[in-house]
């Protein structure tokens, strides 16, 4: 059976927690720690989703808001539904196919 795999980001809910409500009050604070990002990098990172994120970055944010990365990422899992396929799932013929079929054409001669 597949799975389904998801994320939530939650770095401006765990920010908000600890009093900073702006992108560019934590590019200070990630300098501090050796991380150099551009204040647009940062608001991207606090106001999107990333797809990829360096671990050293995310151990910085964890570091300046005192959590892990748990409280920054909230997986999920579901099973994926299974695709039916047509076989099996076919209403039955009725009874008087023969009927249905359309009668050859006859062509006549021009008179």
């Amino acid at each position: 059976m597949k799975r389904k795999v998801g994320y939530t980001w939650r770095l401006r809910e765990v920010m908000a927690k600890h009093q900073i409500f702006t992108a560019t009050e934590l590019v200070p604070l990630l300098r501090e720690r050796g991380i150099d990002l551009s204040a647009s990098q940062v608001h991207r990172l606090v106001s999107g989703t990333p797809e990829r994120m360096s671990l050293q970055v995310m151990a910085a944010l964890c570091d300046i808001l005192s959590c892990t990365p748990a409280d920054l990422v909230a997986t999920t899992a579901e099973n994926a539904g299974v695709r039916k396929t047509a076989t099996g799932d076919l209403p039955t013929p009725p009874a008087n196919v023969a009927k249905l079929r359309p009668r050859a054409a006859r062509i006549l001669p021009d008179a």
